[in-house]
């Protein structure tokens, strides 16, 4: 994990360990705050998002405090509880996309009665 330093605690017991990962996110966090300014043209796709890797590693280890002990990074499993993370307004700092831009076809589309 580039940019992640981490670091053990030893609690003062000497039976209990905490790992803890700390990265400088700034950089990554303005990035994205510019990249929400352009507008993406493109055929192939767009740049959805750009995530932290303590942002990774907290996700994951939300999941298995929820008991989901055999999640792995990079899985499609995780993939999709990235996009939830991501549809969240609580993460839309992590986009870099502007989703209200965006048009296509919907699988929740309702027709009328």
């Amino acid at each position: 994990m580039d940019g992640v330093l981490i670091r053990t605690h030893l609690d003062s017991n000497g039976r209990e360990l905490a790992i803890e990962h700390v990265q400088d996110v700034a950089p990554i966090l303005e990035w994205n705050r510019q990249a929400r300014r352009d507008e993406q043209h493109g055929d192939w796709g767009r740049h959805v998002a750009r995530i932290p890797n303590v942002i990774y590693v907290q996700w994951l280890n939300e999941e298995h405090a929820r008991g989901n002990t055999s999640l792995r990074l990079f899985t499609p499993e995780f993939d999709m509880i990235v996009q939830r993370k991501l549809d969240d307004p609580e993460w839309a700092y992590l986009r870099t996309d502007r989703p209200k831009l965006q048009a296509g076809w919907s699988a929740e589309l309702k027709c009328p009665r």
